[in-house]
């Protein structure tokens, strides 16, 4: 697979994604200075609205050379620190307690190898009756259309990946995560299929919870739960590494924290 290639499809992801928040809203979302320079583009779409406290859809297309430290933790940059690199990265954040956070991104990455990235996952903060099977049957639904022990593997990763140690939990109900898969292993076409599940996820729990009731209590038990979303993003997110390290748009690579949080 091309990197141009992923790149053009990550890019239309990024219109389909917004098009369905747009449609959900009933208006536009507004588009931050894009972050460009010499072999570098990232740009970040963020939609403010009466269903979305805040949402946020990233695409980049970023080329450069690791700082020697970090390139430490990269495989493929023994022989060479330079990278291309290019995904797309959405979070959602609901006014709607009943409708949980969403996170996904996909990507791919070229230094000495070339790798996959990616998943989704999703972080009620109440108690959902049936949604955890539902939504893991989706999970499963989009591996086994490409290869039996993907479920398995990717959801296990999930859990792992989205751990907080210090509070020896994981974060909301898990989801898929897949990283440094050669594509001479994992056909494109399967990162393509999660982010069109994505959607169809989106869109199914939004159509089930978002016009729900809530109350204050529901409210303050949002904006408490967010706090476990701050400190993973913050502490041991590796996109949010990336970013830091890089050098890229910092409100693209900050894009993950919600608009208003409070630990007690």
């Amino acid at each position: 697979m091309n990197i141009a290639i992923a790149s053009e499809w990550f890019k239309e992801l990024q219109g389909e994604i917004c098009k369905h928040i747009e449609k959900l809203e009933g208006k536009q979302m507004t588009v931050p200075k894009s972050s460009t320079r010499e072999g570098w583009y990232q740009q970040h779409k963020v939609m403010y609205g009466k269903i979305l406290e805040k949402g946020t859809v990233n695409f980049s297309h970023v080329t450069g050379e690791f700082k020697e430290e970090f390139a430490k933790e990269i495989p493929g940059t023994k022989q060479s620190r330079k990278y291309e690199a290019t995904g797309i990265s959405v979070v959602l954040h609901f006014t709607n307690p009943k409708v949980p956070a969403m996170h996904f991104n996909t990507r791919m990455i070229q230094t000495g190898m070339t790798w996959y990235g990616g998943g989704f996952d999703c972080t009620p903060c109440l108690p959902l009756e049936g949604y955890k099977n539902w939504y893991h049957l989706q999970c499963k639904e989009v591996c086994d259309k490409h290869d039996p022990v993907y479920y398995e593997k990717f959801s296990k990763a999930c859990d792992e990946y989205f751990f907080l140690p210090h509070r020896n939990e994981t974060r909301g109900i898990g989801g898929l995560f897949f990283e440094y898969n050669d594509p001479d292993h994992m056909n494109f076409d399967f990162v393509k299929d999660v982010g069109k599940k994505f959607i169809e996820i989106m869109n199914q729990t939004n159509k089930w919870y978002t016009q729900d009731r809530y109350s204050d209590d529901n409210k303050e038990a949002k904006i408490d739960n967010r706090g476990r979303d701050v400190e993973f993003n913050l502490m041991y997110d590796r996109g949010t590494k990336f970013g830091l390290q890089t050098g890229g748009n910092m409100n693209a690579i900050l894009m993950s924290l919600p608009p208003e949080v409070k630990w007690k």
